[in-house]
């Protein structure tokens, strides 16, 4: 993802209905693992920008670091006081089996090589280790905004189950996010040139995070959205 990407998205994560959904699902998936007896531990946060999801672990207990591929979101995270290196997914410089968790949101889309990522995490996951994964979903979703934060794929459910498969993690849970407002997306996404990252007017930004959240309480997980979500662990 370019530098100004970074710095835009940093800007807007606080803030913006999508950044605040998806740390409250990771919230959300933080305490199921706590209610099964999973204690937290140490995390890694892959792809971190500023740091939104790492201190969403930090709150819920986990000892978590920061991993950014960009001098620009590094440079964020560490003025937000979080531990943070810089490293290409690919090759993690962690040792093997030291994790508890790693979360990898929109990550895997970026590589040519997305097995390689996906490798890294299971190496770097102790037995019995989570990883918590999101991608972009559906190649007809394609668009100018997916060439502009650097995207090389979209994912479809056999695609996301065969990369997982590859790299010796063992599938948990795999679910459609973004459902709802799927029709708006691929509206907006067949007229853009660029990246949709963008500050909305706040009862904009309100009422699509309305609709969003409405999902936690509704059957949807099945259908077509714009993204999908994935638990997965290291086999013992």
């Amino acid at each position: 993802m370019e530098a100004t990407e970074i710095r835009k998205l940093a800007a807007l994560e606080d803030t913006h209905w999508w950044y605040r959904e998806r740390r409250v699902l990771l919230g959300r998936a933080l305490r199921r693992l706590a209610a099964t007896g999973v204690h937290p531990g140490r995390a890694l946060d892959i792809g971190a920008a500023g740091g939104g999801n790492t201190r969403v672990l930090r709150a819920h207990g986990w000892r978590p670091l920061a991993l950014e591929y960009s001098a620009e979101g590094a440079g964020v995270a560490r003025e937000r006081g979080l531990d943070v290196i810089r490293a290409d997914a690919r090759h993690l410089p962690v040792p093997s089996a030291g994790l508890d968790l790693v979360v990898a949101f929109d990550i895997l889309e970026h590589f040519d090589e997305d097995h390689l990522a996906a490798a890294e995490i299971r190496r770097v996951l102790r037995p019995g280790g989570t990883a918590l994964i999101a991608v972009p979903a559906d190649m007809r979703l394609w668009s100018a905004h997916d060439v502009a934060v650097g995207h090389v794929r979209r994912y479809d459910r056999a695609g996301l189950r065969a990369v997982v498969a590859k790299a010796g993690l063992a599938l948990d849970e795999l679910w459609s996010w973004n459902v709802l407002l799927r029709p708006v997306a691929a509206w907006r996404r067949r007229r853009s040139t660029g990246s949709d990252l963008d500050e909305l007017h706040p009862l904009v930004n309100l009422g699509l995070r309305t609709v969003v959240a409405a999902e936690r309480h509704l059957p949807v997980k099945a259908l077509p959205g714009v993204s999908l979500m994935l638990r997965a662990h290291r086999p013992s």
